[in-house]
């Protein structure tokens, strides 16, 4: 997903939306970003929020939502902010950032301020797929913003990382991912939102998927079964 909401929707991470509004409100963009963190800490929601309020129109620090930009973002069709994807599980090739990054990345924007590039899993990028998608960090046109999603960003080359402007995702206080989960999940029991917060360890997004999962009571007792067998 691409955009499900804006900035001010987004559960924790208040230093790091700050440090983004204030990029945006004073045009300072950087041409490269890596926003670091585990599965489910909110790094690919933030990146594309961030990408969808680049290309508003409306030109504010919040997507609007209500432009032709931002509902080709929600509809995860904009010409402007590619999704770089990779075939196999492991790994992301440098034939795939060739073609989805390098060879795209002179073809002017559409009709955006903006060509935004975002490679969720970076950090699976080989040594030579980094080594080619150095050069485009090194010499980006000027419309170019690449945003690398990691868990560990220090799998990444150091060259490419000191390119890079690093955000490094902390976890949701539990108090706070507590209320937004008895908001959003009002069918759910107490017990069962104060189990999400302890499983997802932080990670909002792995609450969510939790209590979304039609198999939650089944991983549940799995959990439960496994912390009972680890020896004090």
């Amino acid at each position: 997903v691409i955009l499900m909401m804006g900035f001010n929707n987004i559960i924790g991470h208040e230093e790091i939306i700050g440090h983004l509004k204030n990029a945006i409100e004073s045009g300072k963009i950087s041409h490269s970003y890596i926003f670091t963190g585990e599965p489910g800490s909110g790094k690919k929601l933030l990146a594309g929020t961030f990408a969808s309020t680049l290309q508003c129109e409306a030109g504010g620090t919040e997507p609007c939502q209500k432009c032709d930009s931002c509902k080709k973002a929600m509809g995860k069709n904009h010409p402007d902010i590619i999704m770089v994807s990779h075939e196999k599980p492991g790994t992301i090739t440098i034939d795939e950032i060739r073609d989805q990054v390098i060879n795209d990345i002179d073809i002017r924007p559409y009709y955006s301020p903006y060509k935004i590039y975002i490679i969720a899993d970076a950090d699976l990028m080989t040594p030579q797929a980094q080594n080619a998608l150095l050069k485009t960090l090194e010499e980006p046109p000027e419309y170019a913003v690449i945003i690398l999603l990691a868990t560990n960003a220090d799998i990444l080359l150091d060259t490419i990382r000191s390119r890079c402007v690093v955000i490094d995702l902390e976890d949701v206080p539990g108090k706070l991912m507590k209320t937004y989960l008895q908001e959003h999940f009002p069918d759910k029991s107490e017990s069962e939102i104060e189990f999400a917060v302890i499983f997802a360890d932080g990670k909002l997004g792995r609450a969510t998927d939790y209590l979304s999962n039609a198999d939650m009571e089944e991983l549940k007792d799995s959990v439960i079964r496994f912390v009972k067998k680890v020896p004090d």
